[in-house]
């Protein structure tokens, strides 16, 4: 009976055991699954929440505005939760300005424009944009505004307008030659100005300091900007920009958008190669170099055919101004004075004319050039001292060309028939009325009214046909 007690308990303890051991990955599971999903996921969270950093650092362009579309594409991709773009800008051109505004207002992740640091500016173009923009920001000691379109037609400047005493007095003729310049540039200001109150009343902005910035050119501190409902905050760099913002709410394509920032990570993105070529060759001084060697690769190759390599780069280096010229506001009437002055030089070098076609040339390509960019936006004019330096390099080979036709034109003839008169030989027969001669080592028929005899020095006097006409060398 005891030997089966003892059996029994032994059993059971046999079977709590296995059982115990069954039941520990049920009873492990509910405590470890749903801990450990949670732990990855706020890892990953932390990781990825990140604020992308833009640079943008001098005028506007198409450089600029491909790389501020592409990284606005690229945030997209990557999640990002708020784009900030680090601004400190002149100004910058029309259509490019226009295509980074539409990215921005295009971009479900909400953009902040920073303009920083001490002593930047966001003006003309600049304002513009940080007006798109979901949040506007400046550091302390930077301003905003400046956005008065430059007058390249003359006429009076935009939004000034004559008093009626004014009006009266003056001729009729220059109110008429005036007219049509007044009213283009009316045109462009107005336009102007609703963009620029479309922009504002989009995010609750000031609209009506934004039109004063375009008619009068109006430029304010960053604290004016912060009072009168410019911009929504003023930070002293993107930490504290991250810090402010923080709980934010934003209307990002008609949603609501709240920014949490305080944990995000800042990632700033650099231009892509595709940017970094167009900020070169859209520089209108590299673009201008590009043209020129273009062109004169091309006149070289003409005039030495097989050598290839002035053919090859003129080809190459022309074809790419001409795409940058095509981005840049050109003016054609310049491009076809800086075409013009080239034909001219090389006219002057193919067909001497003593200058007249060269110093052409020179002026026409002079002033094609300083006009050859239609705008006066700092950073999008061809260099002067480089106008300068060419017309100088050119006027120095006209020079050369000029004086190398004088030398040629005062040097004796040393081929031809103008080169035998006067020239001396030796007679190889007797020569009473008709015999021959050797002159220039040739042999010639001759005539002469002396009598010579065969091995006598002669020198000739005329030719009449192929007939020489010689006297002996006394006389």
């Amino acid at each position: 009976m005891g030997m089966l007690l003892h059996a029994l308990a032994k059993m059971q303890k046999v079977s709590i055991c296995f059982l115990m051991a069954a039941l520990m990955p049920v009873l492990a599971t509910p405590q470890e699954q749903p801990t450990t999903p949670t732990e990855k996921e706020s890892l990953t969270a932390a990781v990825d929440r990140r604020a992308i950093l833009l640079d943008v650092q001098g005028p506007i362009g198409p450089a600029t505005a491909e790389y501020l579309i592409n990284a606005l594409e690229k945030s997209t991709k990557r999640n990002a939760e708020l784009v900030i773009i680090r601004m400190d800008t002149p100004g910058g051109l029309d259509a490019s300005t226009r295509d980074i505004i539409k990215a921005i207002l295009n971009s479900p992740v909400p953009v902040a424009t920073f303009v920083t640091p001490g002593g930047a500016r966001a003006a003309s173009a600049g304002m513009y944009i940080l007006y798109a923009s979901h949040i506007a920001a400046m550091s302390p000691a930077t301003n905003v505004g400046a956005a008065t379109l430059v007058s390249i037609i003359g006429g009076e400047q935009p939004g000034s307008e004559k008093s009626p005493a004014e009006d009266d007095e003056g001729d009729e003729g220059d109110e008429t030659d005036s007219d049509t310049g007044n009213t283009m540039m009316r045109k462009a200001v107005n336009d102007a100005v609703a963009y620029a109150r479309g922009l504002a009343n989009r995010h609750g902005r000031n609209a009506d300091w934004a039109e004063k910035a375009v008619r009068e050119a109006a430029s304010i501190t960053a604290e004016t900007a912060l009072e009168t409902g410019v911009i929504d905050l003023i930070a002293t760099d993107i930490g504290d920009l991250l810090k402010q913002v923080d709980g934010r709410t934003l209307d990002v394509q008609g949603r609501q958008w709240v920014l949490d920032t305080g944990t995000l990570q800042v990632e700033q993105l650099e231009p892509n190669w595709k940017a970094e070529l167009l900020g070169v060759i859209t520089s209108p001084t590299v673009a201008y170099l590009l043209l020129l060697i273009g062109i004169y690769g091309l006149f070289f190759e003409g005039y030495n055919p097989g050598a290839i390599f002035p053919g090859v780069v003129g080809a190459i280096c022309l074809l790419v101004a001409l795409y940058a010229f095509q981005m840049l506001p050109v003016n054609y009437a310049g491009f076809a004075l800086l075409a013009l002055g080239i034909i001219l030089m090389i006219g002057e070098a193919v067909v001497p004319s003593f200058g007249v076609l060269g110093i052409g040339g020179i002026i026409s390509l002079v002033i094609g050039s300083i006009i050859l960019i239609d705008t006066d936006i700092p950073g999008f004019t061809v260099s002067r001292p480089l106008i300068g330096a060419l017309a100088l390099v050119s006027s120095l080979g006209l020079m050369g060309i000029i004086a190398i036709a004088l030398k040629a034109r005062l040097r004796p003839v040393v081929s031809g028939r103008e080169q035998l008169i006067g020239a001396s030989g030796t007679a190889l027969t007797d020569v009473h009325h008709e015999g021959e001669v050797f002159v220039h080592s040739e042999h010639w028929s001759a005539v002469s009214n002396s009598p010579l005899s065969k091995g006598q020095t002669i020198k000739v006097t005329g030719i009449d046909g192929l007939t020489l006409v010689v006297c002996p060398v006394d006389e």
